[in-house]
């Protein structure tokens, strides 16, 4: 059984943050996701607090009052190639960013860039595992959560990343 949460946040105006009774497991950005996830999982309101650390830090995250979270997590979906892609994630500190290929290279795969993209993309924690800050190996935004570029940009600075002309500013 899935308990969701619809909560405002800043950049993102709602976001739905799902939880099971071992963790939170997703974080849906767009209502279209929340709503497709909603059509094939048995899922219902949060009335018993499955989500309420998560609604909690993901509000001191965009307040700026939080830099890393510490929440349990349940991840049930994902290859074991994702689930270590998306461990990596979660390693890169706040205000930091990191090409695709470092993070391949981290993982000791650096030949699996393309691979590790498409993990990133599936990623079904964003702002919780910071996938936003994984960025083209010539510093240049790429694609977050579709096509949402503009609010990978806005995360970027909330952590204090100055991106320039789609360009993350030398010397960040």
């Amino acid at each position: 059984m899935y308990y969701y949460k619809k909560i405002t946040a800043p950049i993102f105006k709602e976001l739905h943050l799902v939880a099971t009774e071992k963790g939170i497991s997703h974080v849906f950005l767009t209502e279209n996701e929340f709503e497709q996830f909603q059509a094939n999982a048995s899922i219902q309101p949060d009335d018993v607090g499955y989500t309420e650390e998560g609604v909690q830090q993901i509000a001191e995250y965009f307040s700026g009052s939080r830099k890393e979270f510490n929440l349990s997590i349940d991840l049930q979906k994902g290859t074991a190639f994702q689930r270590e892609v998306w461990q990596a994630l979660s390693e890169i500190p706040f205000g930091v960013t990191q090409s695709y290929q470092d993070v391949a290279t981290l993982i000791g795969r650096p030949k699996a860039v393309r691979a590790l993209g498409q993990a990133n993309r599936n990623n079904p924690l964003p702002i919780v595992v910071p996938c936003h800050r994984v960025i083209g190996k010539d510093r240049r935004l790429t694609g977050y959560a579709g096509d949402k570029l503009a609010e990978k940009e806005q995360l970027l600075a909330l952590e204090g990343i100055t991106v320039v002309e789609g360009m993350i500013k030398e010397g960040q």
